[in-house]
């Protein structure tokens, strides 16, 4: 646990940007933009990159695992260059619920994996290549 150096209330609007940021759901956006129908309706009804694969369209899954990955660690390096350490984890943290709990879809997102390497690997590069070693 980092020490909290910014304020509360900094640390409430980057928990609030990390959500927005992980509630985007991209593997919905894609699967509309490649063509694939509504992806709440195909496999699962997950929103990340293994029901996009169920679609059998191997980019459009690369591209959800990309993003999803890319926007926790967007959220960890934001908070990371622009406050310091403790903002940083709190919009990791942010992002992963956002993943998970988007508002946009009633709060029924993804399980947070790719989100959650993304997090993981801008935090520590190290921890994150043990964390996908492990996995």
């Amino acid at each position: 646990m980092p020490e909290l150096n910014a304020s509360y209330e900094i640390l409430a609007l980057w928990a609030v940007i990390g959500y927005v940021l992980g509630s985007i759901p991209s593997g919905v956006v894609i699967a509309k933009m490649m063509g694939l129908g509504n992806l709440r309706d195909i496999g699962s009804g997950n929103i990340g990159a293994t029901n996009v694969l169920r679609t059998g369209n191997k980019t459009a899954a690369a591209l959800t695992l990309l993003f999803d990955a890319g926007k926790g660690a967007v959220a960890v390096l934001a908070g990371m260059m622009l406050v310091g350490n403790d903002a940083a984890q709190v919009a990791g943290l942010f992002a992963l619920i956002g993943h998970c709990f988007p508002v946009w879809l009633k709060f029924k997102g993804g399980k947070g994996v790719a989100t959650y390497f993304g997090v993981i690997f801008a935090v520590s590069w190290p921890l994150g290549l043990a964390s996908a070693g492990t996995w």
